[in-house]
């Protein structure tokens, strides 16, 4: 018997202690204080615009710029009691982020169902 699980377990398994947002929600999350974290790609926020206020940061370097410990940490990442919500493409990735935010102690770190095209197709704002 194996002990190796595919991806889409992973997701389902790391998602039952995720309080994953929707679009309108994170919206009014960030209206109240919350981070709203982008990791997608420069080449899918040249095609689709970004998301006003939004920290833009490339996954491979999320843990670096969010941890308030860290000598890399972006000045939004104040506090391990921040309110963060990673935003990918579709909603997969960002959930594996938030995951690895929270084991950083960001215990409040969460997702959006869905990533930035649910954000859009909500009608919520884009720029660019």
């Amino acid at each position: 018997m194996s002990d190796r699980i595919g991806i889409d377990e992973l997701l389902e398994r790391v998602r039952e202690d995720l309080d994953r947002v929707e679009p309108k929600q994170a919206f009014e999350e960030a209206a109240d204080g919350a981070l709203l974290v982008d990791i997608r790609y420069a080449a899918l926020r040249d095609r689709d615009g970004l998301i006003p206020g939004a920290l833009v940061v490339e996954r491979n370097e999320l843990e670096w710029r969010l941890d308030p410990q860290g000598s890399h940490r972006a000045p939004e990442a104040v506090s391990h009691d921040l309110r963060v919500v990673v935003i990918c493409n579709e909603g997969y990735a960002s959930s594996l982020a938030a995951v690895s935010l929270r084991q950083l102690g960001i215990h409040r770190a969460t997702d959006l169902i869905g990533g930035f095209q649910a954000w859009k197709s909500a009608g919520l704002p884009v720029e660019g």
